[in-house]
C-alpha cells in the first residue's frame, strides 16, 4: 500500500477532535473532498461495523468527483476489498464500515432517509443550499451507540444561493480553529478555512489562471474563491457598486416637504415579502444634512416579514394582515399607501377575489405594475444608481441603515451561474427585486417627464 499524503489543511483538519462538528469553508482547490475521504476512512477504520456514513451533495451528478476521490482512496488501502455499489452509491468496507453518498434536493428526497441512523454526516458544496433547513432537519438522522461520537460536517466555498446563512452561522462566530458554540444545533463547531494555494498536490500556478478566467468580470468573487474570505464577498453580484461609505445614509426622522414618496413591493407568504418606502429628490437636504441630486432616490424604510435567522422563509402573513402593516408604516411617513410592485400580482386567480392586487386596493394599498420586462435591465439601473451614490451631480440610490433585511441580503447576493448578469434568483433577492420595481418606476417616471417636455 502507498503511503497516504496529507496537505496542511487536511493534517489540521483530522487533528480536530471528534465531538468537534466542522465546517470546511475555504476557497477552491484547497483540497476540502480529498479531505472529507480520509475523515470517512478513518471514521470505518476507527468504528468498524459501527460506522454508518452518509455523504450528501445536492444532485446526483454531483456525487461523481466524490465517488472517483473515494475510488483512488480506498484503492490505495483496501485494494479491491473496498467493494462500491454503483446503483445505490453504497461503499461496503472490508471492516463492516457503510459509507452511502445520497442526493438531498427538496422535502421529497429527504424521506429517503427519514428514520434512519447514521454516525457521520457529510454535507458538501453547501453553498447550494439558499437556506439551511434541509440540512438541519438531517441533523436527526444523527444517532449513535453512547461510547461512538456522532458528528456533522459541512464544506463549501464562498458565494452561492447559500453565502449569507453559511457565514452568518459559521464564519463570523470565532477565529478560524477555535471552538464556537452553534445556537441551533447547539453543538460545538469549528470554523477550517483552506485556499489553494497551500494545496501541495496540484498545480497551483495552473490553477491560479483558471480561476482568474472563470471571473474575468467578478474580481471580489474571484478573491473569495482564491482566499477562501467570505467578508471579501461582500457584493458578490453589485461588487463593483455596492459601498457602504457611499449608499448607507443615517437613519431618517421625517421626509422633507417636497420629497416625493412612494412604495416598492415585492409579495411573498411562504418566502418573504418586503415593502419599501421610497423617497425621492427634489434636488435638495436631508433630514440628515446630506445633498441629494436631483432624482436621487433614497430607501427610507422597510417592512420584511422573514423569519428570524432565515432571510429566505417567510412569515406566512394574508394580504390583510400585510396591508394593516403598511398601512401603519405609510401612516408614520405621512404618506399616500401607494407604489409599485411585481407584476406577478396583478395576475386574476380565477376566482371572486380577483389577483393580489385587488386584495390590496380593497384594504385601502393601490399598487401599480413595475412592468419589470427583462430583469438584467432592471438590475442595470439599480446597479448605475448604486454606482452614481455620492455624486454631487448625478441621481444616486441610497439606503438607510434602518433598512436592515436589504443589509443582510444585498451585499451577498450571488450571480446566476448560468447567467451571470443576473442575481440567482434561489437566493434571499426579495429585498433587491422590490428596489428593483421601485428603480424601474423612477426611470419610467423620468421618460415620462422627458417625453411631456
Amino acid at each position: 500500500m502507498s503511503a497516504i499524503e496529507f496537505n496542511t489543511f487536511q493534517q489540521r483538519m483530522m487533528l480536530v477532535p471528534e465531538e468537534l462538528d466542522v465546517f470546511c469553508g475555504g476557497g477552491r482547490g484547497g483540497g476540502k473532498s480529498y479531505g472529507l475521504a480520509l475523515l470517512c476512512l478513518r471514521h470505518t477504520e476507527q468504528y468498524k461495523e459501527k460506522a454508518r456514513i452518509l455523504y450528501l451533495r445536492r444532485t446526483y451528478k454531483g456525487l461523481a468527483d466524490f465517488e472517483l476521490i473515494c475510488r483512488e482512496l480506498f484503492g490505495m488501502v483496501y485494494g479491491t476489498a473496498a467493494r462500491y455499489n454503483a446503483a445505490e452509491h453504497i461503499w461496503r468496507m472490508p471492516n463492516g464500515g457503510y459509507i452511502e453518498l445520497g442526493q438531498l434536493e427538496t422535502m421529497a428526497d429527504y424521506t429517503k432517509y427519514q428514520g434512519r441512523s447514521f454516525t457521520l454526516l457529510i454535507i458538501d458544496e453547501a453553498g447550494q443550499y439558499p437556506s439551511p433547513d434541509l440540512l438541519d432537519l438531517m441533523r436527526s438522522n444523527l444517532r449513535g451507540p453512547k461510547d461512538m461520537p456522532i458528528r456533522m460536517v459541512i464544506a463549501a466555498n464562498p458565494g452561492g444561493p447559500g453565502h449569507y446563512w453559511l457565514a452568518k452561522r459559521y464564519v463570523f462566530k470565532s477565529a478560524p480553529w477555535v471552538p464556537f458554540l452553534e445556537e441551533k444545533s447547539k453543538r460545538q463547531w469549528i470554523y477550517a478555512p483552506s485556499t489553494f494555494d497551500s494545496n501541495t498536490f496540484i498545480d497551483t500556478e495552473q490553477y491560479r489562471e483558471q480561476l482568474e478566467s472563470a471571473c474575468p468580470d467578478d474580481p471580489e468573487l474571484l478573491r473569495a474563491w482564491m482566499t477562501g474570505d467570505w467578508a471579501v464577498n461582500r457584493g458578490a453580484y453589485f461588487a463593483s457598486v455596492l459601498d457602504e461609505g457611499r449608499n448607507a445614509v443615517a437613519v431618517w426622522d421625517h421626509i422633507p416637504s417636497g420629497w416625493q414618496t412612494y412604495l416598492a413591493h415585492d409579495f411573498g407568504s411562504s418566502a418573504p415579502s418586503a415593502t419599501y418606502v421610497i423617497a425621492k429628490s427634489p434636488g435638495g437636504i436631508g433630514p440628515d444634512g446630506v445633498f441629494y441630486p436631483r432624482d436621487s432616490l433614497v430607501a427610507v424604510d422597510e417592512l420584511a416579514t422573514c423569519k428570524k435567522d432565515n432571510p429566505n422563509a417567510g412569515l406566512g402573513w394574508t394580504v390583510p394582515v400585510l396591508a394593516e402593516e403598511i398601512l401603519a408604516m405609510c401612516k408614520h411617513w405621512k404618506m399616500r399607501p401607494q407604489g409599485v410592485a411585481d407584476d406577478a400580482i396583478f395576475a386574476k386567480t380565477g376566482h371572486g377575489s380577483g389577483s393580489i392586487a385587488d386584495e390590496f386596493t380593497r384594504c385601502g394599498v393601490y399598487f401599480a405594475p413595475a412592468k419589470k420586462a427583462d430583469r438584467i435591465t432592471g438590475w442595470n439601473i439599480m446597479r448605475r444608481l448604486l454606482a452614481d451614490a455620492g455624486k454631487p451631480d448625478v441621481p444616486g440610490l441610497y439606503i438607510s441603515r434602518g433598512c436592515t433585511y436589504l443589509w443582510e441580503t444585498l451585499p451577498t447576493l450571488a450571480r446566476d451561474q448560468k447567467r451571470v448578469e443576473d442575481v440567482d434568483s434561489s437566493g434571499p433577492d426579495h429585498g433587491a427585486d422590490a428596489v428593483r420595481y421601485g428603480c424601474l418606476r423612477q426611470v419610467r417616471s423620468a421618460t415620462v417627464t422627458t417625453l411631456r417636455i
